[in-house]
């Protein structure tokens, strides 16, 4: 039995649909916090659990039978640690044979915010005692496709990374990645740095948006409180807003790129590039 927690996210999503291009549904359990959000996944017939991160008591029945676990970061940060800290207790007495944890790619020399509580997290897993095996995920490419309306309304794609280049792949990737360590064998304490082939600065990133959208678009770099108080006046909470201007920062300093080759190797093909996800999403061949 695997079980993903986590799973009625994005990449949760992904990660089942690859899992059960290679293990039947009956051997998959999903553990969200609310079950009605995990309906679609339960119609492809994976059982589905409830887990909320916040009560322990319910991460027992969560991982009951667990051979495998996968476990997806929390979303919550500043929560995050006594949250994950939950599930891999809960890993431990239920006797898990792997524990796979979604961290940061590049944790070990990161500054950013984001950093702490993943480290904190491999960390407190690492003194468990329980098998495990480190997926270090970089940045997610619809971190910028999913979020174009700004740039294109303005010209403008804003930011406060400078010249620092971004290994970004989608979230298929990381999940295809995610899948092979849980099928797979001989994963046991291994670290994986997990990112995209190609890695861009957000200026080139500006330009392939605009080839692919036809439309003029330029990076401006903007210092990270700036940054932080742009995206506020587009809604975002101050705290989250404050977050990516600092994880931009990090950008900067090299802390999002990476060329491990890692995540090419656990998929066994390219990882997707931003020119092919940009191409897709404006329907045009040009980009490509």
């Amino acid at each position: 039995m695997i079980v993903v927690t986590g799973a009625s996210g994005k990449l949760g999503h992904h990660v089942v649909e690859a899992l059960l291009e290679n293990v039947p549904a009956n051997e998959v359990a999903v553990a969200v916090r609310t079950v009605a959000k995990a309906a679609d996944l339960a119609t492809l017939g994976v059982e589905v659990r409830q887990l909320d991160y916040d009560k322990p008591e319910s991460a027992a029945t969560a991982l009951a039978g667990a051979d495998k676990v996968l476990l997806i970061s929390s979303s919550e940060v500043g929560k995050r640690f006594p949250q994950h800290r939950t599930v891999v207790d809960a890993a431990k007495k239920a006797g898990v044979k792997l524990l796979a944890y979604t961290s940061l790619v590049n944790v070990g020399r990161a500054r950013m915010t984001l950093a702490a509580e993943h480290l904190a997290t491999e960390e407190y897993i690492r003194a468990s005692g329980v098998p495990f095996v480190f997926l270090r995920n970089g940045w997610y490419i619809e971190n910028y496709s999913e979020n174009l309306a700004p740039a294109l309304a303005h010209g403008a794609l804003v930011g406060s990374a400078g010249h620092g280049r971004v290994s970004a792949a989608t979230r298929s990737d990381y999940a295809a990645a995610a899948a092979a360590v849980l099928t797979g064998s001989g994963h046991e304490r291994k670290v994986y740095e997990l990112a995209g082939d190609t890695a861009l600065t957000l200026s080139e990133l500006a330009s392939a948006i605009a080839t692919a959208s036809g439309k003029p678009i330029v990076y401006n770099d903007l210092p990270a409180p700036e940054l932080a108080r742009v995206l506020i006046g587009a809604g975002l909470p101050q705290s989250f807003a404050d977050i990516l201007a600092d994880a931009d920062l990090g950008l900067g300093r090299g802390e999002l790129e990476n060329g491990s080759g890692d995540l090419r190797r656990l998929i066994g093909r390219p990882t997707t590039t931003i020119v092919e996800v940009l191409a897709k999403h404006f329907g045009t061949e040009d980009a490509r």
